[in-house]
C-alpha cells in the first residue's frame, strides 16, 4: 500500500500495544495505533508518512474459536497492507494457554492464510523491559529481581494464565505442533559470517518457527538483522514481544535504515487531577495503588464479584460513579480498582459469580467494558482530559469504550507505558491523554508521574 511503512502490527492487548508504539516512536519512526485495521483512505489522508501502523486488539483474551472468527480477518487486512514485516505482539511474559491467547494457535493460522509454510520468527525477550531468553528459557523482572517464568510471583500465578513452564519450546508444543530451532545466545555472538553460518545450518533442518534468544541489546541487534534480512528477501511473519521493535530498530540505526538519534519528546504537562481505572491484578499495580492513596489520590474500591453479575451491576456501578463524581468535584484524583494484588478475596468472589451464571461473558471483558463506560462518563461529566487504564485485559476492553479509533506516543512516563494522544471523531475525546499501563510496568509512583509531578 505504501513504500514507506517499514512494519504492521497487532497488539494482543492494549497495554502490549502501546509498548511496542514506544519502541518504534522512540528511534524517531513516526508510529500510529488504531483500535481496527485502518483504510488506504484514512492512512492516505490523515495519517501520510507513517513508517510504521499498528492495530491493538484484545486477542490475549481470546479462545482460539474467536481467534479464527475476530482475529482472523483483522491479520488478513494487516497483512494487506504490504509492510515488509508483520508482527504478532505478545506480552514480554508470553503468558498464554491452550484455551486463552493462544500464541501457537496464531502461529498456525499465519503459516495457513498469510505467510504461507514459511518460517516464522519468535523473539519474547526485551532487555530495556528486563525481560530475558536464556537457551529458550524465559526470565523477567519484578521489583530488583529477575525470576524464571514459572517461579515469577505474579505470571506464575496469573489468573487466567498461569505461566507453569519457563521453556518456552515446551510452553508452545501444547499449543501447536509446529517445529521450533532455537538460535541460543552463543549463535548470537561473532562476527556476522558466524552468526549467518548458524542460522543457515538451522534453516537446513527446515523448522517452523525459530525462537531467538536474547540476553543484552547485542543479541538483541544480531536478531534484528536476521529477522529484517528475511522481510526483505518476502513478507515476513514474526510472533514477540516488543524486543521485535527493539531488535529492528538497533539493527536499522546500525546498518543506516534510520537515524542514530533518539527521538525527543516533550515533558509531561502536570495537570491538577487525574483519572486511574485498574482492573489489574499485579502485585505492582497494587504498590501503585497504595502510593497513590498516601499522595492524594482517592483510591475507591469496584466491587467486581457484583459488577459481572447481572443482578448486581446497575447498582455497583451507579454507587461507585456516584462516589467518584464527589472526588472529582472535590478537587482529588481518582484511582477505581477491581483488586489489589492477585491474593485480593475479590478475585475468588468474581469466579465464583460468574461460574454462576452461565450466560456470562469472560471477567476481563465484563469488568473492562464497564470501566470504560464509566470513566467516559466521569471524563464528560468532569472535563478531564487525562486517564490511566492499568491492566492488560482491562485496558483492551475500557478503551474501546471511549470513542478513539487511534492512538500516538507523546510522552515518556516509565518503558512500556507511555502518555498517548487520543484521536476520535468525538470533538469530545479528540485530544485525549491515556496511558495505558500493564499490571508489571512502572515503579510505586507511576500515578504521580502520569499527573506530572517529579521526583
Amino acid at each position: 500500500m505504501t513504500s514507506e511503512l517499514l512494519l504492521a502490527f497487532y497488539g494482543d492487548d492494549f497495554t502490549g500495544s502501546t509498548d511496542a508504539m514506544e519502541a518504534l516512536a522512540l528511534s524517531g519512526l513516526r508510529t500510529v495505533l488504531f483500535l481496527a485495521p485502518p483504510s488506504a483512505e484514512l492512512l492516505r489522508e490523515q495519517f501520510p508518512n507513517l513508517r510504521c501502523v499498528g492495530v491493538a486488539g484484545t486477542s490475549r483474551a481470546m479462545s482460539p474459536n474467536d481467534m479464527d472468527a475476530e482475529l482472523k480477518p483483522v491479520l488478513q487486512a494487516l497483512w494487506a497492507i504490504g509492510a515488509p514485516l508483520m508482527h504478532y505482539k505478545v506480552c514480554s511474559t508470553f503468558d498464554s494457554s491452550p484455551t486463552v491467547g493462544n500464541i501457537g494457535h496464531v502461529m498456525d493460522m499465519a503459516r495457513e492464510a498469510l505467510a504461507r509454510g514459511q518460517l516464522i520468527s519468535l523473539l519474547a525477550g526485551a532487555p530495556p523491559l528486563r525481560r530475558y531468553t536464556v537457551f529458550g528459557n524465559h526470565f523477567a523482572a519484578m521489583g530488583e529481581q529477575i525470576y524464571r517464568l514459572d517461579r515469577h510471583p505474579t505470571m506464575a500465578r496469573h489468573p487466567s494464565t498461569p505461566m507453569d513452564e519457563a521453556d518456552l519450546r515446551m510452553h508452545l508444543s501444547r499449543q501447536t505442533n509446529a517445529r521450533i530451532a532455537l538460535m541460543s545466545l552463543p549463535e548470537l555472538e561473532g562476527d556476522d559470517a558466524r552468526i549467518d553460518a548458524q542460522y543457515a545450518q538451522h534453516l537446513q533442518q527446515m523448522p517452523d518457527a525459530l525462537l531467538y534468544d536474547a540476553l543484552n541489546d547485542t543479541h538483541l541487534r544480531a536478531a534484528g538483522r536476521l529477522i529484517w534480512r528475511e522481510a526483505k528477501r518476502q513478507q515476513h511473519f514474526a510472533v514477540g514481544s516488543s524486543g521485535v521493535e527493539y531488535a529492528l530498530t538497533a539493527h536499522w540505526r546500525a546498518s543506516g535504515v534510520i537515524g542514530a538519534e533518539r527521538a525527543a519528546l516533550a515533558a509531561v504537562k502536570p495537570v491538577k487531577q487525574l483519572l486511574v481505572m485498574s482492573g489489574s491484578a499485579s502485585p505492582m499495580t497494587a504498590r501503585q495503588i497504595e502510593w497513590a492513596s498516601a499522595n492524594g489520590f482517592d483510591a475507591l474500591r469496584a466491587p467486581s464479584e457484583e459488577i459481572v453479575g447481572a443482578d448486581s451491576a446497575l447498582q455497583a456501578i451507579g454507587a461507585l460513579r456516584e462516589r467518584a463524581r464527589k472526588s472529582l468535584a472535590g478537587g482529588k484524583s481518582v484511582v477505581i480498582y477491581s483488586t489489589a494484588g492477585p491474593d485480593d478475596p475479590s478475585i475468588k468472589l468474581t469466579r465464583e459469580r460468574l461460574a454462576a451464571d452461565a450466560k456470562a461473558a469472560n471477567s476481563a471483558k465484563l469488568l473492562g467494558g464497564a470501566l470504560g463506560r464509566l470513566a467516559r462518563d466521569l471524563l464528560l461529566e468532569s472535563g478531564l482530559r487525562r486517564v490511566v487504564i492499568a491492566g492488560g485485559d482491562t485496558s483492551s476492553y475500557a478503551t474501546q469504550e471511549l470513542g478513539l479509533y487511534a492512538l500516538e506516543m507523546q510522552h515518556e512516563l516509565t518503558p512500556g507505558a507511555p502518555l498517548c494522544r487520543g484521536y476520535s471523531n468525538d470533538a469530545r475525546f479528540d485530544g485525549l491523554e491515556i496511558a495505558l499501563k500493564g499490571g508489571q510496568m512502572g515503579n510505586a509512583d507511576y500515578f504521580g508521574l502520569a499527573r506530572g509531578q517529579r521526583g
